[in-house]
């Protein structure tokens, strides 16, 4: 998977500029749009819809764990395949990641004393930021070189690997699928409709906020793809870890939402993107 988003995300390189994240440092009032709704309002979403659904306590943290971790590659893709802004969607994972650094152990470590009335203290992930950045913003740099350094073949680079990059997602998907058959009905039947309804309010919030303090719809539709993907390979690892929480049942949410998540991200995408070719 991190090879088949790396090379996904070389594509998206491909159609990047420099100036596109000048405009986003020019313009810092997206950013901290997209950072209030995935660090402030999706916790207190999270923890209601938790609340709401009367979860058991080690699947209530679970969610939350997942509302504390950033977006990743995949939220990227589907931004490009959406056509948001992929500059401010690689923005704001970049920073995401560094401030979870923080918010992440605050939240989780929250949840534990609420839900379970214990406290366990989460330490600093530093490999899995560097990993991300990895992932993502060396490839990108890559396709901005090309770019940069020969455009012509950049555009004729970008139709075929856009289409590569689909297929690539649907490899993603399918391997995700395979990977938890075994328990897919077991995961559903026990959080499937609170992961759904986390998925789609996360979308809502990240989609709507922007639009109602008028930002372009690029980037509301950027904001909305951060928001509703996020990285949850980083919150089963965090759940699963002996070092860590060491629960498997608090992996459960984030292997539900991982699955629910390609496939409402599809139809956002589709939706949004239909409305812009009707008013066209």
């Amino acid at each position: 998977m991190p090879i088949a988003l790396g090379v996904i995300m070389l594509g998206l390189g491909l159609s990047l500029t420099l100036e596109d994240f000048k405009r986003v440092i020019v313009m810092p009032k997206p950013v901290f749009i997209g950072l209030l709704c995935q660090m402030l309002l999706l916790p207190v979403v999270c923890f209601a819809i938790a609340t709401g659904f009367d979860l058991p306590p080690a699947l209530a943290v679970g969610l939350m764990l997942l509302s504390a971790s950033p977006g990743g590659a995949t939220a990227n893709l589907f931004s490009h395949l959406a056509k948001g802004d992929v500059a401010l969607n690689i923005t704001l994972t970049a920073v995401n990641s560094v401030l979870s650094l923080l918010t992440l152990p605050f939240i989780v470590n929250y949840s534990l004393m609420h839900f379970m009335g214990e406290g366990k203290v989460i330490p600093l992930q530093f490999d899995k930021v560097v990993q991300v950045f990895a992932i993502v913003l060396v490839p990108v740099g890559i396709g901005m070189f090309v770019r940069a350094r020969k455009q012509g073949l950049a555009d004729r680079l970008e139709k075929p690997v856009k289409i590569l990059s689909a297929v690539f997602l649907l490899l993603v998907i399918a391997a995700t699928v395979a990977k938890e058959r075994a328990h897919v009905v077991e995961y559903f039947q026990q959080v499937g409709l609170a992961a759904l309804a986390f998925n789609l309010v996360s979308m809502a919030v990240g989609y709507l906020v922007p639009v109602v303090v008028r930002l372009p719809k690029r980037q509301a539709i950027a904001i909305g793809m951060e928001i509703g993907i996020h990285n949850g390979t980083l919150a089963i690892a965090i759940a699963s870890a002996p070092s860590l929480l060491n629960n498997t049942t608090m992996a459960v949410p984030p292997a539900v939402y991982s699955l629910i998540m390609f496939f409402t991200a599809a139809a956002f995408g589709y939706l949004v993107n239909r409305g812009t070719s009707r008013s066209a």
